[in-house]
């Protein structure tokens, strides 16, 4: 099928899954032993909508003529995972540092900003996975400091934002790199053309998951909205949540910099700690105030609650904010301050993922809060 018969079908809703089997729990999914400890000792208690479909046929090798499997064995590079910022990055390092605790896999972030000493100097060390932007990381390989003789997977991850970010020449010149019977997987919260363009270059004859916007609003996460009127009500509406909830960990959500700087001060000693994303990971504070630029960097456990003191400007923003809650099975709340200007972005958000969004009551139930508790 040509890009645009595939476009044609997502601009007439009609783009299908050609994958049907759905896994619903990590222990059929044929996992190594030792992974499977990883996988749970990082937290993850069941797969989520997307995992249940597109795991196995990534392990069963899908996009390759042979499966492609890390040997670890042997020290070399085998594993090439793109991301559009440092953040993510610097997560997806830890993650696999985790999962792969038990299988004695080396992992490196090559993200610049950095010293490149390291980024030369630690994948000859030897590392079987790297994680990185795309510009970084074509930088050593041009500098043979990263080798792609052995790499057997190359994974593009949150690929429409690093298509909006203008990285798509990086990718390709990284691409044309690798050995030609390299498995791809490309992870994609859209699918807009150019993502559909990318998938016909890199990829070949791939299986296709999408899942259901209903299905990606995630199970466990009660979202409610209250009604604010204006601007200015906000901040009077954000002290009775403070005064009523009882908050183990809570992340808030605003659309400028200039607004996070200003609710920070407005929060800081009359609650809680609030603080940067920095200091955040570590624990020293209850409550985070960010934006939606660095939101998926954000690697946070505990967050029984997501409160979006602005809306998202587009709907596709809103499951990457209330997906910080309620991870891999807990239960989390989701609240959302609307102003009468704010009340069509709502109903578009419901419209959007199939979901609803209800009126939060004058008086939140304080026991309904408190079974966010893990």
């Amino acid at each position: 099928m040509s890009t645009e018969e595939i476009l044609q079908d997502v601009l007439e809703g009609v783009v299908e899954s050609d994958w049907d089997q759905v896994v619903d729990n990590f222990d059929n999914m044929d996992l190594k032993p030792e992974l499977l400890r990883g996988v749970y000792a990082h937290g993850f208690d069941q797969p989520s909508a997307i995992q249940q479909r597109a795991i196995v046929p990534i392990v069963e090798g899908n996009d390759v003529i042979v499966q492609a499997q890390l040997d670890l064995s042997f020290k070399s590079t085998q594993a090439l995972i793109l991301t559009p910022t440092r953040e993510l990055a610097r997560k997806i390092q830890n993650v696999v540092i985790t999962l792969g605790e038990y299988m004695d896999v080396e992992c490196h972030a090559c993200v610049g900003g950095t010293n490149a000493r390291e980024d030369i100097d630690k994948p000859q060390e030897g590392v079987q996975v790297v994680v990185g932007i795309p510009g970084r990381v074509f930088d050593m390989i041009h500098r043979r400091a990263l080798r792609t003789d052995d790499i057997k997977l190359f994974c593009l991850y949150e690929a429409n934002e690093m298509l909006s970010h203008g990285f798509k020449v990086q990718i390709y010149e990284v691409f044309k790199l690798l050995p030609q019977d390299t498995q791809v997987v490309l992870l994609s919260a859209m699918m807009p053309a150019d993502v559909i363009e990318v998938t016909e270059k890199f990829m070949r004859e791939p299986v296709r998951i999408l899942v259901k916007r209903d299905e990606l609003t995630l199970e466990g996460i009660k979202q409610f909205y209250i009604d604010a009127e204006k601007e200015e009500l906000k901040l009077d509406a954000l002290w009775d949540v403070f005064e009523t909830a009882n908050i183990t960990q809570a992340i808030i959500f605003c659309n400028t910099r200039q607004k996070v700087d200003w609710l920070t001060e407005k929060i800081r000693g009359r609650y809680f700690t609030v603080s940067a994303v920095h200091a955040f990971r570590f624990g020293s504070s209850r409550v985070l105030i960010t934006t939606d630029l660095s939101d998926r960097g954000i690697d946070v456990q505990q967050v029984s609650l997501v409160i979006n003191y602005d809306l998202p400007t587009k709907c596709e923003d809103y499951i990457h904010r209330i997906g910080r809650s309620g991870r891999f099975g807990r239960k989390g709340i989701a609240i959302n301050f609307a102003t009468t200007e704010d009340v069509g972005m709502l109903r578009d958000i419901e419209q959007f993922y199939i979901t609803q969004i209800s009126k939060m009551p004058n008086l939140i139930a304080r026991d309904l809060i408190l079974t966010t508790k893990f």
